[in-house]
C-alpha cells in the first residue's frame, strides 16, 4: 500500500482539478444569460472540486461568483458593482442574497 498523508494529493489530480475548475467557469459564463440556475450549479461544482482537492480558485474567477450563496454574478443583471473610496475596494452586491463581496484596489505607482 502506498503510504502518504491524506492531505497530500498526487500532482496529477491537482492539475486535473484546476483544469476542471477552468472548464466549469467557462461553461458558467456561456450559460449565465439563458440559464442562470445552470451557471450557479457550475460554480457550486467548481467550488466543491476546489475544496476537495485543496485547490484555490484563480484570481480572475473569484469576482465572478457570490462567496455566500455561490451564484454566478453578471454585473447589471443580478449584481451591482460599486467602488468605495473609504475602504479602497470594489463592492459586488449580490442580487439574490444581498451579500457584499469586497475586492481591494490600490493606486498605481509611478
Amino acid at each position: 500500500m502506498d503510504k502518504r498523508n491524506r492531505r497530500n494529493k498526487p500532482q496529477g489530480w491537482i492539475k486535473v482539478a484546476k483544469e476542471r475548475i477552468e472548464i466549469l467557469f467557462s461553461e458558467a459564463r456561456i450559460s449565465a444569460n439563458k440559464k442562470p440556475k445552470r451557471a450557479n450549479r457550475y460554480v457550486k461544482l467548481a467550488r466543491k472540486i476546489g475544496m476537495k482537492y485543496n485547490v484555490r480558485i484563480p484570481r480572475e474567477h473569484r469576482r465572478e461568483f457570490c462567496h455566500k450563496c455561490s451564484s454566478y454574478l453578471l454585473p447589471g443583471k443580478n449584481c451591482t458593482v460599486r467602488t468605495n473610496s473609504k475602504t479602497k475596494c470594489v463592492e459586488y452586491i449580490c442580487g439574490e442574497c444581498k451579500a457584499i463581496n469586497r475586492f481591494g484596489y490600490s493606486k498605481e505607482q509611478k
